[in-house]
Order: structure tokens, then sequence, then C-alpha cells
């Protein structure tokens, strides 16, 4: 599903839990009472509700504080901010201070030997069955080489 119809959606949903119609006329009163920038227009509004526009981050930031929700969520999705946190605890679980010190090392270095120590240890993955990408499937393009 488009990006926009879920956040019309997670809009519309917030928009119920705060006891509020999830018509265009509700949200623009609402918003442009709370927005400390140019009022928005109906039409805006109504994009938004029709899934066929997200706002801008700052318009966000005022819809989530007064629909008393968390930015994220609302832009993203609950489903989103689980996996970020179940990536987070896996690396605060499973990272101890030997593997931090060898990141901190690694960070350091300059971009050429960080590409070669990059492509050792997915080698090395790789022959061991890692889930690990291939280091030719993994290489970065140029432009993001550090």
């Amino acid at each position: 599903m488009d990006q926009k119809l879920k956040f019309a959606e997670r809009l519309q949903a917030a928009m119920r839990d705060a006891g509020l119609e999830p018509r265009p006329a509700v949200l623009l009163n609402l918003f442009n009472a709370n927005y400390w920038g140019r009022s928005v227009t109906f039409q805006a509004v109504s994009r938004w509700l029709r899934g066929e526009s997200i706002p801008a981050q700052d318009k966000l930031i005022v819809l989530a504080g007064v629909l008393k929700v968390e930015p994220d969520v609302l832009r993203f999705g609950g489903a989103v901010r689980k996996s970020v946190r179940e990536h987070q605890q896996r690396w605060a679980e499973g990272v101890g201070y030997l593997e931090r010190e060898t990141f901190d090392a690694f960070l350091q270095l300059p971009p050429p030997q960080r590409k070669l120590i990059r492509e050792v240890i997915l080698t090395f993955a790789q022959v061991h069955g890692s889930d690990a990408q291939s280091p030719a499937s993994a290489r970065l393009p140029d432009s993001d080489q550090r």
C-alpha cells in the first residue's frame, strides 16, 4: 500500500482516538489553532486525510502534538518503531566491550582500510554460513564509501 494512504489511515485513526471526527474541517481548525506558521488550507488538510500527500515535518510534529501521538508513529506506524527497538536491543545484548572496542577502532581507519576490513569480515561470514551479504553484492556505491 502507498505510504501516503497508510499515513492517511493513521491520521484518521489518531483523530478518532482523540475523539474527533476525521473530517477536513475538524482537522483544519484544530491544526491552524496550534500551528505557529502560515495557516494551511482546507485542500491541504483534505489531501492529508485522503492519502494524497504527507505534511512537512514541522506540520507533522504539530499534528502529532494535538492528536497526542508520537510523530514517528503517526508518520511511519508502530511497526517501524517496534522494528527499530528490536534492532537496538539486539545490538545492546549481542555486542560486548571487545566488539565495541573493535568497532571504534574500525571507525578510526581511513576509508580504503575500512573497505578492505569490511570485505574480509563479509568473506569470513559467507564462508561460515552467516546471513551476511557476499562481499561483491554488499559493496556500497563509490559515493557512499567514506
